[in-house]
């Protein structure tokens, strides 16, 4: 077969360039001139994703590999951390950083039955990875202003079995994450800084994710920026991160910095298929890679238009505050707001649900806050784990509150509708009680 000289190649990529293009420029044509629309996700990627992509397709390279690697360390810099480990989703991330402080092979590792606290409202593959590698899941309160865990939950939560923190920066919103590491000190205790909706989010201009032992990010579609499907492991600690990478592929030694020695140490199996611990299939492929190096360059302009939506909307709705809680940003914090958070205050003339049809009609979508109070879905009725008190906030949360979408995707034009929407929402409702 004869193959394609260079000339031709270049020609057709040229091609498929200017199509994609054309596509592209297409299809915001058409969103800008449509009905009003407030959906909460929209597309993040464009041309330079999808040629990155065709270029894997068409070399055939496509497994992990060159661009993954590229898309680690860049990220792993973005956060101010050493190491990244991707994987293929960030609920893979959660499972394989248990999976690492459960393992023989980590010096101190968790014990079955050892607890881990974490909060109440989040999203259940914070949770299922406790259970699923032997540990106790212990849920807390969050508070109603941030969505968040304080250190005064994890002082009532504490006990002589408590070995790590699950700390949850909820729809981008940071804990207050410096006096937590004080509290993790002074207890020895493990940090996983569960980060999947908070990428870019800070503490004192210090990146969430760069405080704990283990940071995790997902990359899923509706998230600030996407591989399709997508996650990230990173830390500090080199033993940490050959030990992710031995775990993230089966136990092989293919991706260790120390397969060498293992191979002498292992002379009589072959060292291409040498597997030293446990592990999982957690591999990325090149295309994700691909979709990670372009969006990464976009993050900070996304984060700035979802900051922008979120100063509009809280301004605006402040004379609706009688009837909402209004969601917050801390000071000395950079909140990224992966939704935008509303809960109906209960002494308020409407129901949750009877803002949730209206916002529906008008075609806002619009979600529950994450997976509400987890210690009341039904799969924790099969499972291990233990609450402290009666979670009151988390319930409330779960009864009462909403998420709309809050991206890049807005323009002036949807802003204004919302509030709009919710003013006429609210006075209808008064009008109707009265």
């Amino acid at each position: 077969m004869t193959m394609p000289d260079d000339s031709f190649e270049q020609t057709i990529r040229q091609q498929l360039r200017a199509l994609v293009e054309r596509y592209f420029q297409a299809a915001r044509s058409e969103d800008a001139s449509g009905p009003v629309r407030i959906p909460l996700s929209v597309p993040s990627y464009g041309v330079e994703e999808v040629m990155e992509v065709l270029d894997s397709l068409l070399t055939t390279r496509v497994t992990m590999g060159s661009k993954v690697r590229e898309f680690e360390k860049r990220f792993a810099e973005y956060i101010g951390m050493r190491h990244a480990i991707m994987v293929n989703s960030g609920s893979s991330a959660n499972l394989l950083a248990l999976s690492m402080l459960t393992n023989p092979l980590l010096d101190g590792h968790l014990q079955p039955g050892d607890e881990i606290i974490t909060p109440a409202v989040t999203w259940p593959t914070t949770v299922y990875p406790i259970i699923q590698t032997g540990a106790l899941p212990v849920l807390v309160d969050v508070d109603l202003e941030t969505f968040n865990v304080t250190v005064a939950q994890l002082e009532r939560a504490l006990t002589p079995r408590t070995r790590a923190l699950m700390i949850v920066h909820l729809l981008g919103n940071p804990c207050p994450i410096r006096p937590i590491m004080e509290f993790a000190r002074a207890h020895n205790l493990f940090v996983i800084e569960d980060c999947c909706e908070a990428h870019g989010a800070e503490v004192d201009g210090r990146r969430v994710g760069s405080f704990g032992h283990l940071a995790t990010f997902s990359f899923y579609f509706s998230h600030h920026i996407t591989t399709i499907e997508g996650g990230m492991l990173l830390m500090n600690d080199p033993d940490l991160a050959e030990l992710a990478r031995a775990l993230r592929v089966f136990g092989w030694v293919r991706d260790l910095r120390n397969r060498d020695p293992l191979a002498r140490e292992y002379a009589d199996i072959d060292a291409r298929y040498l597997f030293v611990n446990l592990g999982y299939n957690f591999r990325p492929t090149e295309i994700q890679g691909a979709f990670g190096i372009h969006q990464l360059a976009r993050l900070e302009g996304f984060i700035e238009a979802r900051r922008a939506n979120a100063r509009y909307w809280t301004e605006r709705l402040r004379a609706l505050e009688r009837y909402f809680l209004l969601p917050q940003e801390q000071e000395g914090t950079r909140h990224v707001w992966l939704f935008y958070p509303l809960v109906v205050r209960p002494d308020a003339p409407f129901t949750r649900a009877e803002l949730t049809a209206f916002l529906e009609s008008k075609s806002v979508e619009t979600r529950p806050i994450m997976a509400g109070n987890i210690a009341e879905q039904p799969v924790m009725r099969h499972v291990p784990y233990r609450s402290v008190g009666s979670l009151p906030n988390a319930r409330l949360i779960m009864r009462n509150g909403l998420l709309v979408g809050m991206h890049q995707g807005l323009a002036a034009r949807e802003r204004e509708a919302f509030v709009t929407y919710l003013e006429d929402f609210v006075s209808s409702r008064i009008v109707s009680r009265r």
